[in-house]
């Protein structure tokens, strides 16, 4: 069941992800301790001010033909069609930058229009109390004024990465809990998608019996604050990916970090699990998890086009391609999105510095068939 790891690794500025710090504060990549697969973490500058909103199209009706026999019936009333919510594009990514500054590239075309072009999540993942609440503010208003669904991620749980290449976080959970209730006052009022924690509860082996009692307690409180801020975000909780924990062991890991009062769970963040594989896997940990039938999975579809590499390979490995286009209608029973979380092109720290912009490695997933 061990798939070796990516590591997460923070360095200086960009992609779809959010931070305080715009200097180096990482490492080289490094091996696992568990087996799994962890996002590259990079750090983006703070957001543009938010675009005009785009024209609504019209909602198209639907008009039912006259009978025949009722010649005088008063007209049907007109039946809106619902729309399926669009998600955000944070404007500043280093895979945008690039295309920017490459436009006679001839790789920017497939580039910016199977990448650059899709909404990716934006990361928080420096330890900035001050500045968090409007960093995330300025995300979240940017896209209501858009009127689409952004992705937040907030990852400054302390002990993160069980002290592995991406450590850091907050210096400890009292601390941790001031930084999310920061974190929630950026909100606002809108549907947001919150990953919350990637690795926290599938990784937390590396905690002893207390430690991880004490941070499954502050993930909890963590779902509740996100929530009663803003009752129109979704929280998600960290589910691993299927080649992970067995489902009914991640359940009830999940169980104790309070995801039966989320809107469920997450998983395959910077994996490439297919998402077959994936969907059969989210569907048995929310069987085992129990709970209000309305949970939901979603799934980090980024790369996994091609599925996961046979000989267990995880840092950037070749023959890789980007999976489904993200967007909140799978139509698939309990999975509510597929998602970027990881954007494609970041390098796990192979093809090149962990956490970069790599135009080939980009090109590569992009054009790979």
């Amino acid at each position: 069941m061990l798939a070796v790891a990516s590591a997460v690794v923070a360095v200086g500025t960009a992609t779809g992800m959010l931070s305080a710090l715009g200097e180096e504060r990482g490492g080289a990549a490094g091996g696992p301790a568990v087996g799994q697969d962890r996002p590259v973490v990079t750090y983006a500058r703070t957001p543009a001010p938010p675009a005009p909103a785009p024209s609504a199209s019209a909602t198209p009706s639907v008009r039912p033909a006259p009978s025949p026999r009722l010649t005088t019936a008063s007209p049907t009333p007109t039946v809106a069609k619902r729309r399926t919510p669009q998600l955000y594009r944070h404007p500043d990514s280093q895979v945008a930058d690039w295309v920017r500054a490459h436009p006679d590239d001839p790789r920017a075309a497939v580039i910016g229009n199977r990448i650059a072009d899709r909404p990716a999540a934006v990361w928080f993942a420096d330890f900035a109390p001050a500045a968090i609440a409007s960093r995330v503010r300025a995300v979240t208003s940017a896209a209501s004024a858009q009127g689409r669904v952004p992705v937040l991620v907030p990852y400054a749980i302390p002990d993160r990465d069980c002290g592995g290449a991406s450590r850091g976080g907050a210096p400890d959970l009292a601390a941790y809990d001031g930084w999310i209730d920061a974190f929630a006052r950026g909100l606002g009022s809108g549907e947001v998608i919150v990953i919350l924690e990637p690795d926290s509860v599938a990784q937390a082996d590396c905690l002893s019996a207390a430690d991880r009692a004490a941070r499954f307690a502050s993930l909890a409180r963590a779902g509740r604050v996100l929530k009663a801020a803003d009752p129109g975000a979704r929280i998600y909780y960290d589910a691993g990916h299927s080649g992970w924990h067995p489902p009914g062991r991640q359940a009830a890991l999940l169980r104790q970090a309070g995801a039966t009062a989320a809107a469920g769970i997450f998983s395959n963040v910077a994996n490439f699990r297919t998402t077959e594989d994936e969907i059969a896997y989210d569907r048995q940990v929310l069987d085992a998890l129990g709970g209000p039938a309305s949970l939901g999975a979603v799934i980090d579809t980024s790369r996994n086009g091609n599925g996961a590499p046979a000989n267990g390979a995880w840092c950037d490995p070749a023959g890789r391609r980007i999976g489904r286009a993200p967007t909140l209608g799978t139509g698939q029973a309990r999975i509510d999105a597929y998602l970027w979380v990881k954007l494609p092109g970041e390098s796990d720290g192979c093809k090149g510095a962990a956490g970069s912009f790599t135009p080939s490695y980009a090109y590569d997933l992009a054009s790979s068939s």
